[in-house]
């Protein structure tokens, strides 16, 4: 074993890096900055190199003497059994060690972005629930749960959160995103990624950054939001991930904005990211996004000019494939056409993340150690919990739920049978199981009919498909209405079918023309309601579709956002009452299905008005949602004060849970601007807070306004807070205004910076009696 001092764990990282790179030659250097993909064999033989497709690339053999920077998805290609698949990669892992001159193993990476990405693991909500959940630490226990997980099996670093906020809820990836609002994505995103983190896993954020605002929901199309759109809307996610969070990583998005890609934008990955921002990690690829650079944005002539733009830009590791960081990048090198800095630049980070990773010490280990159970019980016991929080009763107007009993239930649509219908694209068994037919589920996913009927077992229910998801058959039609005729009741189960690349309805490139509900599943509600029996909607989607056709007519409408595994019990529980529906809308709900792309994000020209015959109001604004209890808001402190552009405000009242039922509140507090240099959004939310409580229980919560959360760009590129009038909104949703508070804030224009306040704290304490 080398006693060099790049092995001595006793000498600072940077020493033991800078030693080891001075004994590294061209080849071993570029070898750090590129990921290969694998994939374990089903019967735990060895580790398979690459796909198929890109088997002819490279030896393995040959390629791991020089070391290697990562491991791609050992897990999430095909379906193995997780003990198999760990020894695989240990195997994989000890390989690359003894074949190369230094013996530094790779960084293993998998996908998180609902669940590990791996067969028999929990698949949890889509992040879209979790913002409906509107509670961060619900979340960060989540991710911790997923890090220990991704550690028992010798993972390194996660490929999530998506801090993507929506702009077009017609795109495909809107089931990945956390919501509409930057703050409510930065919150629930930072959360996440404190909880992955503190497991040790790299957080991976992305897409970096712009890829949600494509034009026209189209995937990867280009990106054409101004500078003050990308400062004010998408970039402080990313910015409170980093700086609050801690992740250790960044993905550099696949679109370009106005004419420059992300992955050759040195403004944005190192200006902004590393200068600014003092972001010290890895920034990553998304995978083949180099090569991109050549083959969909062609700003680059070949894979060695790819090459030198995105390490000049910032990105210092290739994934999944070594196309453009391997040979390529050598024989530029050696060419004199790329500077070997460059190359330095991005292996000093490598390496100092492997340092930090503990895979450049002596003693280093593939094996684990830890028990493996990948969907243990305390996995499906929060997946429960989470599914729970996140369904949102959009509509209840008549009390039909909760369901009696002993009612007779007819259970309608073609998601209530089905247990895809409860995940998104990227859990394992829409995203790899669906290429493997023979191959079992490998969890237990209840759907929403085997649920009602364990829920309501003294209900009698029937059941009929009616028709597919997206297919034009309306012959089940008729079997669903004689059904949804005998009963007291119809639960009418419709949405979404996740998939990849139009294999789906949602999911990565699955983007909508509109936002009509997919196929013909309209006119079998339609078909459902004229009957005249109360129609319960129950949404299983990965977007909001346009319900305003619908308005006045049904007898309750419930979203829930791709709940996962547990989401067939936890829907269940709402439609009985066993559990008080508490989730709020992180997106709105459309009332038409065009009128495309409209977010509640909008300054007075983008609201309704009379210079259009189009009124984009939603039928369901962001942050909307109901209980079967009611709640009083008492005793409000928010006194009209003046204050300094740095000064603080608290503003606070006490929440009582009014009903017969425990149930949770979640109280949002809302800026206002009146007048500014720009023009700005007519609401935006700055703060919330979930409170659970008891009937008769009340608690005092005060919000702790600071006027950095007024800040925003002005007209020199510059983010400013402002003096002049403000007013903070408590609300129960963006559209709800419950209590005002008017502000002034005075003396000069206050220029701030990354060392702004980012969120609203909140106190919650208990009251008397």
């Amino acid at each position: 074993m080398s006693t060099a001092p790049w092995r001595d764990p006793a000498l600072p990282a940077a020493a033991r890096v800078d030693d080891l790179i001075s004994r590294m030659t061209l080849e071993e250097k570029t070898a750090q900055l590129y990921g290969v993909w694998v994939g374990a064999d089903t019967d735990g033989d060895g580790v398979a190199p690459l796909q198929r497709e890109m088997t002819a690339d490279y030896d393995w053999d040959e390629l791991i003497t020089l070391g290697l920077g990562q491991l791609t998805r050992s897990f999430g290609t095909a379906p193995v059994a997780p003990e198999l698949g760990a020894q695989a990669l240990a195997r994989a892992q000890r390989r690359i060690a003894e074949a190369s001159r230094f013996g530094i193993p790779a960084v293993a990476h998998e996908e998180c972005l609902a669940g590990f990405t791996a067969w028999q693991a929990t698949a949890y909500p889509v992040p879209l629930a979790w913002g409906a959940t509107f509670d961060p630490a619900l979340v960060a226990e989540l991710g911790e749960r997923i890090g220990h997980d991704l550690r028992s099996v010798g993972v390194h670093q996660g490929l999530a959160p998506v801090l993507d906020v929506v702009r077009d809820l017609r795109w495909g990836r809107v089931e990945e995103t956390i919501g509409e609002d930057p703050y409510l994505v930065g919150t629930i995103g930072t959360a996440y990624v404190r909880g992955l983190e503190s497991a040790g896993i790299v957080a991976t954020l992305k897409h970096f950054a712009g890829y949600a605002a494509s034009a026209g929901a189209r995937n990867l199309a280009p990106v054409r939001a101004g500078a003050r759109e990308l400062a004010d809307v998408t970039l402080p996610p990313f910015e409170m991930a980093l700086r609050e969070g801690g992740a250790r990583s960044v993905m550099a998005a696949y679109t370009e904005t106005d004419g420059v890609p992300a992955s050759a934008d040195p403004a944005l990955l190192t200006r902004l990211l590393r200068d600014e921002w003092g972001f010290t990690g890895t920034v990553v690829a998304d995978y083949f996004g180099i090569g991109f650079l050549q083959s969909l944005h062609r700003v680059a002539a070949g894979p060695a000019e790819a090459a030198h733009a995105a390490l000049e830009a910032g990105i210092d590791v290739e994934l999944p494939t070594l196309n453009c960081y391997g040979k390529p990048l050598v024989a530029a090198v050696r060419e004199g056409r790329v500077p070997e800095a460059l190359v330095d630049r991005a292996l000093r980070r490598v390496l100092l993340q492997k340092c930090e990773l503990g895979l450049l010490d002596p003693d280093w280990s593939p094996e684990t150690g830890a028990e493996i159970d990948l969907d243990s019980a305390g996995n499906r016991a929060l997946a429960r919990r989470l599914a729970e929080e996140s369904v949102v009763l959009l509509d209840n107007p008549d009390g039909v739920l909760p369901l009696a009993p002993q009612a007779r239930i007819a259970v309608v649509g073609p998601r209530a049978a089905d247990a895809l219908a409860m995940l998104g694209c990227y859990s394992f068994p829409s995203h790899v199981l669906t290429h493997h037919p023979e191959v079992p589920t490998g969890i237990d996913i209840p759907t929403v009919l085997d649920a009602v009927r364990a829920e309501l077992p003294d209900a009698k229910v029937t059941f009929a498909e009616g028709c597919g998801v997206s297919e034009p058959d309306t012959s089940g039609f008729a079997e669903a209405v004689a059904r949804a005729a005998e009963a007291e009741v119809c639960v009418a189960v419709l949405g979404d079918r996740a998939g990849l690349f139009g294999r789906g309805t949602s999911g990565e490139g699955c983007d909508a023309a509109d936002l009509e509900l997919p196929g013909v599943q309209a006119e079998l509600l339609d078909a459902l309601v004229e009957t005249g029996v109360p129609v319960v909607l129950v949404l299983l989607t990965g977007r909001p579709y346009a319900l305003g056709r619908w308005q006045g007519r049904l007898g309750a409408v419930v979203q829930a956002f791709f709940p996962g595994e547990e989401g067939g019990p936890a829907l269940a529980g709402v439609l009985s009452g066993r559990v008080n529906p508490s989730g709020r809308l992180p997106v709105s709900v459309p009332r038409e299905p065009g009128g495309q792309p409209w977010t509640y994000l909008q300054p007075p020209l983008g609201l309704a008005g009379e210079v259009s015959n189009l009124d984009p109001t939603p039928l369901f604004p962001f942050g909307h949602g109901g209980s079967y209890t009611t709640f009083a808001w008492e005793d409000v402190h928010s006194p009209a004060a003046e204050l300094p552009t740095d000064g603080s405000y608290d503003l606070s009242l006490t929440v009582r849970n009014t009903g017969e039922r425990a149930g949770a509140e979640v109280v949002q507090l809302y800026l206002h601007d009146p007048v500014a240099s720009v023009t700005r959004p007519d609401v935006r939310l700055i703060g919330y807070q979930r409170v659970e409580l008891a009937p008769g229980e009340s608690r005092r919560l005060t919000f702790h306004f600071h006027p950095d959360l007024s800040a925003f760009t002005d007209r020199t590129g510059t983010r400013v807070v402002e003096p002049g009038d403000l007013e903070l909104r408590l609300s129960g949703s963006s559209a709800d205004i419950r209590h005002r508070a008017r502000l002034r804030l005075t003396g000069p224009v206050r220029p701030v910076g990354t060392e702004r306040r980012l969120r609203c704290e909140v106190t919650v304490t208990d009251t008397e009696g």
